[in-house]
């Protein structure tokens, strides 16, 4: 079984405000950039934070621990969102999201720690230079970027939960590549070339296109499209795939997301789909696919500090392949988030439950369901 991990830190197409705070939900505000002088280089932003966790996950094997505390995140992001040739690098050591009923142990058994070896570029995890004509509505990107997939960010402080969905789990992280960017009144269309999982192998097309039909209202509608063939031993998210793992590097994927805000209110519902044709020389046999929808919502207390995320899931897989939980595997899952943040410092406790309706994952013990509790501080600029 593969573990699927998103960097979505890197989109080329937001280069108007720090790429760290994309899809920020409204429970937290992200990282507020530091402008510096860049000399030659003009005004430059400076952005980033760390953060840790402390966390306990019950139905654990006897060989693996319940309960841990780590460092999640030590990322910083350097930018230049202005004139014809701009350019944005981000480094440091990431460790993703825990995906509710899919924990990421590490080699030691334990929840994982923040590693700067998770891609196959170390520890620079976006870098990209963009060339934006004076007038033009076009930009063209080439470097390493964040996928197009999914609404849920690769870094937990962009989530209104510390937990993430089935559906982040089964999406693309890191891309090399190139893309471009057309951006029309309010649709915004972006399509990334590259190798989309990560894997050398430049055989893939993202899509994402932006509708905000105002400022309360935001359709987003994406896929991938795989058309080569990568083999099992590439390098996708720190080890090589062989059999099953090949389902995902060589899958299509199709959804769409909606965001609607009323007041302090966020609602974002989300729907999923992805499959993998057979291709007998990569050791596919029969066809695959796995379905997700999950309801999205973050309130803001106001006046206060406060804020709480949480979302509901479904997601179900069919075919032979281990795409996350298990083959022929069907969940359900909710999470909820209570949230401090007082400037750049936050704290927020996670809550999570997971059920399998079918199969049995080894993560469970056996079982069918699984509770994580979370509690987890960090400092954001």
């Amino acid at each position: 079984m593969i573990t699927l991990r998103r960097q979505f830190l890197g989109l080329g197409f937001i280069t108007a405000s720090s790429i760290l705070a994309f899809h920020n939900a409204q429970a937290m505000s992200g990282p507020t950039a530091i402008t510096i002088d860049g000399g030659p280089l003009g005004s430059l932003s400076l952005s980033g934070g760390v953060d840790g966790y402390g966390y306990y996950v019950s139905g654990t094997p006897n060989n693996l621990d319940a309960d841990g505390i780590n460092v999640s995140n030590a990322l910083i992001e350097l930018q230049k969102t202005s004139g014809e040739v701009q350019f944005t690098v981000e480094i440091g050591s990431n460790e993703a999201p825990l995906t509710l009923g899919q924990p990421a142990y590490g080699a030691n058994g334990r929840l994982g720690q923040t590693s700067v070896s998770t891609f196959s570029t170390g520890p620079l995890y976006i870098g990209y230079v963009t060339l934006a004509p004076t007038g033009s509505p076009v930009t063209i990107s080439g470097g390493q970027f964040g996928s197009l997939e999914g609404y849920e960010s690769n870094v937990d402080w962009n989530d209104g939960t510390e937990l993430t969905t089935a559906l982040f789990d089964v999406e693309n992280s890191n891309n090399r590549g190139v893309e471009a960017v057309l951006t029309e009144g309010n649709i915004t269309a972006t399509v990334l070339y590259g190798d989309e999982t990560d894997t050398g192998a430049f055989d893939g097309v993202q899509a994402l296109v932006s509708d905000a039909f105002n400022a309360n209202n935001t359709l987003n509608v994406y896929g991938t499209l795989t058309y080569g063939r990568t083999g099992p031993n590439t390098f996708a998210y720190g080890g090589g795939q062989t059999g099953e793992g090949n389902a995902f590097s060589n899958s299509n994927m199709i959804g769409a997301y909606y965001s609607y805000t009323t007041g302090n209110l966020n609602l974002v519902p989300e729907v999923q789909f992805q499959y993998t044709h057979v291709d007998h020389k990569i050791q596919l046999d029969s066809y695959g696919s796995n379905f997700g929808a999950a309801l999205f919502g973050d309130y803001t207390v106001p006046n206060s500090p406060y804020s709480i995320g949480g979302w509901a899931e479904y997601y179900t897989s069919n075919g032979p392949y281990d795409y996350q939980f298990t083959p022929h595997a069907q969940l359900v899952g909710v999470s909820v988030a209570p949230t401090w943040q007082y400037k750049d410092l936050f704290a927020r406790g996670s809550l999570g439950y997971s059920y399998l309706i079918s199969g049995v994952h080894p993560s469970y013990d056996g079982g069918k369901g699984e509770f994580i509790a979370a509690a987890e501080a960090g400092v954001l600029f």
